[in-house]
């Protein structure tokens, strides 16, 4: 066990515990924002799907209104109109137009579409006030994503634009790893639940819940573990009760070396092999890491503030690896 060690080296330490593989479970897009996809998405069709408006207004050739301008307006003749969801009919030659509406397909022999801004329309003759470049307008098809391309990576948290995405390419679900869970044991035989009387001498426990927050955001789900008193063997047998249940057990209390501080001699009676003891991080370097099993005990400090900091900066690295995301190398 190394003492007294440098933030980095804590949590050098605690990443040597060997990677482990989630399981992976399917879960709806409706309920997939947060979590980690468990294996690359490939594209079986393009997005978009073809060649479509980005606005109302006019399909046409961009050579037939090179020169146009308010003084000088490009007249040409509506043929027909393109509602979103229907398909052209018809292409358009030179000197032509269709009326087109955003989202809907390019009809044969356009590549432009103008906005309905720029044009003055009298009967079947629509004016154009302005040039228009190739492709002006125009969604081509498969610029977002190319059929046979990975629309989604291993390792990728699930945003919702992740979700709207695998949505177009008609998907209904992602797999993705499971969330890892963590028990929060609070040791103290000073503290009291929140919403129990509160006795003389007594405080009430709030890392818990604290530490839950924290976790969620790095994509763990935490619990409370509930209080245990200031004794290394009720202490053990908390951490080898939830370390049977869970992925990780973090304690709060007890990691310093003061007379009851027993998080050492919990991890001493179980077996564990202690990482380090202590960091030079300060608040929060009072912590104990172990590795029980292959799974992570870290004692935190009793203090919330120093607790939330020992988390954030020695444990949210193994802790977002846990959770399968690919930028803190996922092994998947």
């Amino acid at each position: 066990m190394e003492v007294s060690v440098k933030p980095a080296r804590a949590r050098e330490l605690i990443l040597g515990i060997p990677p482990r593989v989630m399981e992976r479970e399917y879960v709806s897009l409706g309920q997939a924002y947060g979590r980690v996809l468990a294996r690359d998405v490939t594209a079986e069709i393009p997005v978009p799907p073809f060649d479509r408006s980005l606005y109302d207004g006019y399909a046409l050739m961009s050579a037939d209104i090179a020169g146009a301008s308010a003084d000088s307006p490009a007249t040409l003749d509506v043929i027909g109109e393109i509602p979103a969801g229907s398909a052209p009919q018809t292409g358009i030659a030179r000197g032509q137009a269709m009326k087109i509406l955003t989202g809907a397909p390019i009809p044969q022999g356009a590549d432009a579409v103008v906005k309905n801004e720029t044009t003055r329309v009298s009967g079947d003759v629509v004016s154009v006030l302005a040039p228009a470049r190739p492709g002006g307008g125009v969604a081509r098809a498969g610029a977002r994503v190319k059929p046979g391309a990975a629309a989604a990576h291993a390792g990728d948290v699930i945003s919702p634009e992740t979700a709207g995405l695998l949505a177009s390419l008609g998907l209904t679900g992602a797999e993705v790893f499971r969330r890892p869970a963590a028990a929060i044991i609070n040791t103290g035989s000073e503290l009291v639940e929140p919403g129990a009387p509160l006795p003389p001498a007594k405080i009430y426990s709030s890392s818990a819940v604290m530490i839950i927050g924290m976790l969620r955001e790095l994509g763990v789900d935490g619990y409370n573990a509930g209080i245990v008193r200031d004794s290394p063997d009720e202490i053990a047998s908390a951490i080898s009760e939830h370390a049977s249940r869970c992925d990780v057990v973090i304690t709060t209390g007890g990691a310093s070396s003061g007379d009851y501080d027993f998080a050492l001699d919990a991890a001493r009676r179980l077996g564990a092999k202690a990482l380090f003891w202590k960091t030079g991080a300060m608040p929060g370097g009072a912590m104990l890491a172990s590795d029980y099993g292959g799974k992570l005990i870290l004692a935190l400090s009793g203090s919330p503030g120093a607790a939330a900091l020992g988390l954030t900066r020695i444990a949210a690295p193994f802790l977002l690896r846990l959770t399968g995301r690919g930028a803190h190398g996922c092994t998947t």
